[in-house]
């Protein structure tokens, strides 16, 4: 079995599998945001779905996945006016980044703790709509919320480390 992260395929044409896969991974992230909303919104959260945002490391299908997944979550947001439009933004991008940055790593808990810092750090877009729709403090909305993100990815990173251990996430 190969565990390595980063495995993606060099096809063209998008099957049946791969979209559902992508679907799936999507619907679980709306599901777990769902049903953990108490926690998953507002200046302090833990949206534990955000260990899904380590499966993008493992196929690049997962970056559409989790930022379609962020999106249909984030319409269950108090601030969804913005949440869907920056958090979907934000997502993309951070993703992006995070496997452009690790891509030649080779040592997975190492892309992890990287991908954990960047997400944790890219949190100032969340504090800053919170800022501006309920005018709240900047910095320390951004430390919270970031700390937020940390410990969910720090679940998550552990998770999905031993996840892909037992069945290979790069498929």
């Amino acid at each position: 079995m190969n565990t390595s992260i980063s495995k993606d395929s060099p096809r063209t044409r998008i099957s049946v599998s791969e979209l559902t896969k992508t679907s799936l991974v999507a619907a679980v992230y709306v599901a777990v945001t769902v049903l953990f909303s108490v926690i998953s919104f507002g200046a302090v959260q833990l949206r534990l779905s955000e260990m899904f945002n380590y499966l993008a490391l493992y196929n690049k299908r997962y970056v559409v996945a989790v930022t379609v997944g962020v999106i249909l979550a984030n319409f269950m947001s108090p601030t969804w006016v913005l949440d869907v439009p920056i958090g979907g933004i934000s997502t993309f991008l951070v993703l992006i980044l995070c496997r452009a940055i690790t891509k030649k790593i080779t040592n997975d808990i190492l892309k992890m703790v990287i991908t954990a810092l960047i997400f944790a750090i890219s949190m100032f877009t969340v504090a800053g709509q919170l800022t501006i729709l309920y005018d709240l403090p900047f910095w320390p909305t951004w430390f919270t919320v970031g700390i937020g993100e940390l410990l969910s990815m720090i679940v998550g990173g552990i998770t999905m480390y031993l996840l892909n251990k037992r069945i290979d996430l790069s498929k």
